[in-house]
């Protein structure tokens, strides 16, 4: 069998990595090597060399996009439909376990998923009835302990003794939320894991049968894994399947959200003999940036170890810009983007990266000013969108009237005159009966017990429910969502919203419509067949959390570093390079976290392709205060001879009036100012101006208030007025 157009255009440690033995595999992917590309040839691989069915191989992404991505171009490169592969995420492959042997599973056949925001009205619920003081525990914080416990692998029952009251609280709060979740037959995303896992460990035999049915486990961002996923992946694996997986532990960034970098450092001790395959050929970024990483990251100690090198060009130097305040280093990043578009640059080949949400603020107040578009990536995803829960919270009813987080959700959404006394009335008779709440509605209507207004509100709510429940198998998915948007009141809802925000919310709608109608159900063979209401359900609450693709115009696209990985772009601006900003101060004193800031500084170094811009600002006001932080170590770290410091003018001082040598690029703000006259600032108050550089619109002026001291201002915007 000619199997050689596998390896066809691959390097020598990628053909290693795709063409490796049946075995435990570990590749060190750094970034840009093509480690996705090293995936799909692997798999093609195993299934042209070793006979390997697709229904027999399992690869496990961190979002739906990238295993759809791989899916397809598989099918590409071997041309056959790759449908019986077993691709998707950690929680969706949990998912589609769990619902295969849901009564194993101790579930009911039509479990829930719990989407975050569910989840929280549970805990809120939980306290209420508990009378726990919300000041003391944070709902959120509370939500985040639970989802912490289920990431670790521990149930509220295996949590140790405590003798402090917070955390005891806290552990009978989670104990609750076990069962009222094991009530109603709800899971959270933590849950599905945990739950799955748990289910091989009490059912050896079920275990014993996948072992046999499949061949090779493959597993993509290994870094990213956390506590429960990795015990997943141990169980399922045993000694019976390889695993190969591929993962990066100098981009290991989210150990705030529980990911480990200790798993892939581990895992040549945790699974038999691995093979190890570094990728270093980087096809992304020039040699400056390359060496820049490299000698960056290298500061770390515990690295797997790797450099990253290519056969590109060297490349521009780094240009390295020292702010006066945070106001000069937006106003610098506008102008470098205008000059990129002025070269005949796209601006979504542009990226500005900052450490804190917080930063974007001025960067978005001077894109405005130079009228450059822009957009902020990883804003509210569509599923997360308000008016997006609330029209499938309606469908979820549908399909399954005692989802109690659905109920709650929308029973008096848009508002039909159902108040929180009578919601909490359900609540009550819901509890004692150990029912669920649809249930105790319509036993206290069927018992009289509910009066007025509400009466009414509630039995048109339930009629609802029923009519488009009778309807759902005689109409088509997205003629169900389209009558379930208009018939509940949300269409009418928004659309008597006043502005852009009802209009937005109105195109949600229309969006989520456009989802139904382009939905198809995916159903295995060896799985039980779901209906198109059932499957949309629960694709749209795993969907939740991943970044929607918009069209949208040429524009710069803003975000966190954490938010850029992943991504590259001809033009990286890294803003704020300054200490206890970047790295952030809460690390500085940790040694791990401080690793991991830096880890995220390499991230945001190896995103750029062609040129890296790093700026900081000698002053900064954020949250409040002004800071006069020194040039972040990571900056420092990089070799001089990489870098290029930006002067905006070589004259620093001028000992005559300014009107008098300054060229017309100054500004005619200039021409009435000179040393030693009085000025007048708005907050400062007055104050003596000792001196000035720079020109056009980055001139700054020195001036010694007189109840602030001395201070540099950039004069376009400082609209000083003489005395």
């Amino acid at each position: 069998m000619d199997v050689s157009h596998i390896l066809d255009g691959l390097n020598d440690a990628q053909r290693e990595a795709v063409a490796a033995p049946m075995q435990n595999l570990l590749v060190l992917a750094g970034a840009g090597s093509g480690k996705t590309r090293v995936l799909v040839h692997r798999i093609a691989w195993l299934m042209e060399t070793e006979n390997l069915s697709p229904s027999s191989i399992m690869a496990v992404t961190f979002t739906n996009k990238a295993a759809k991505e791989m899916r397809g171009r598989i099918e590409q490169l071997l041309d056959i439909p790759a449908r019986s592969l077993w691709f998707g995420t950690f929680h969706g492959i949990a998912h589609r376990f769990l619902r295969a042997h849901s009564r194993d599973a101790k579930l009911p056949e039509n479990f829930q998923i719990l989407d975050s925001d569910d989840q929280l009205r549970i805990v809120k619920r939980i306290m209420r009835e508990f009378n726990v003081d919300e000041t003391r525990w944070p709902p959120k914080q509370v939500q985040s302990f639970i989802n912490s416990k289920k990431d670790e692998g521990i149930r509220a029952a295996y949590l140790p003794p405590t003798h402090s009251q917070y955390d005891h609280t806290l552990a009978e709060i989670y104990k609750q939320y076990e069962a009222q979740c094991q009530q109603s037959g709800m899971v959270d995303f933590g849950e599905l894991l945990l739950r799955s896992h748990e289910l091989w460990l009490n059912n050896p035999a079920l275990l014993a049968h996948y072992q046999d049915r499949f061949r090779y486990l493959l597993v993509d961002e290994f870094q990213d894994t956390n506590t429960i996923q990795y015990a997943w992946l141990r169980v399922l694996a045993g000694d019976r399947i390889p695993i190969m997986v591929v993962g990066d532990d100098d981009q290991s960034i989210y150990g705030w959200r529980g990911a480990k970098i200790e798993n892939i450092q581990q895992f040549q001790f945790d699974f038999a003999s691995p093979l190890v395959v570094k990728l270093e050929q980087n096809y992304r970024s020039t040699s400056t940036i390359l060496k820049a990483a490299n000698t960056l990251i290298a500061n770390n100690g515990d690295r797997l170890g790797k450099d990253l090198w290519t056969n590109g060009n060297e490349g521009e130097p780094i240009d390295l810009y020292a702010a006066f305040n945070e106001q000069d280093e937006a106003n610098y990043i506008a102008d470098r983007i205008s000059s990129w578009v002025d070269q005949g640059r796209q601006r979504s080949d542009s990226a500005i990266l900052y450490r804190s949400n917080a930063q974007s603020r001025v960067l978005e107040e001077f894109l405005i000013r130079q009228a450059i578009p822009y957009r902020i990536y990883g804003g509210l995803r569509f599923y997360d969108r308000q008016e997006i829960r609330n029209a499938v919270a309606y469908l979820r009813l549908v399909f399954y009237r005692h989802d109690d987080a659905a109920f709650e959700r929308v029973v008096n959404v848009p508002t039909r005159g159902v108040g929180n006394k009578t919601v909490s009335d359900l609540r009550v008779h819901a509890r004692e009966q150990s029912i669920s709440l649809w249930q105790a509605c319509v036993e206290r209507l069927q018992l009289g017990l509910i009066k007025g207004k509400a009466k009414q509100s509630l039995t048109q709510f339930i009629d609802l429910i029923d009519s488009l429940s009778a309807e759902q198998d005689q109409i088509s998915l997205a003629q169900l969502t389209e009558q379930a948007i208009t018939r509940s009141g949300l269409k009418d809802f928004h659309a008597n919203e006043k502005g852009e925000k009802g209009q937005a919310r109105l195109e949600n709608l229309n969006e989520l419509l456009t989802a139904a109608r382009d939905f198809s159900v995916d159903n295995d063979d060896d799985d039980e067949e779901l209906t198109p209401l059932a499957a949309f359900i629960a694709q749209a609450a795993l969907d939740a959390g991943e970044q929607q693709a918009d069209e949208h115009q040429d524009c710069v696209q803003m975000m966190t570093l954490h938010s850029a990985k992943g991504l590259e772009f001809p033009l990286v601006l890294m803003a704020g390079m300054e200490e206890g900003l970047f790295p952030h101060q809460m690390s500085m004193e940790d040694p791990s976290r401080l690793s991991e800031e830096r880890r995220l500084c390499y991230v945001g170094v190896t995103r750029a392709m062609e040129k890296l811009i790093i700026t900081y600002a000698e002053s900064r006001r954020l949250y409040g205060q002004e800071k006069f932080n020194p040039v972040s170590r990571f900056v420092r770290e990089i070799p001089a001879d990489l870098m290029q410091e930006v002067r905006i003018k070589n004259s620093v001082s001028m000992p005559v009036s300014f009107a008098a040598s300054q060229s017309s690029s100054f500004g005619e703000e200039s021409a009435e100012f000179h040393l030693g006259q009085v000025v007048n600032h708005a907050k400062f108050g007055e104050g003596t101006v000792l001196n000035y550089e720079g020109q056009g619109s980055h001139a700054r002026i020195q001036v010694n208030f007189f109840d602030h001291g001395s201070k540099w201002l950039v004069l376009s915007y400082a609209k000083l007025e003489a005395v």
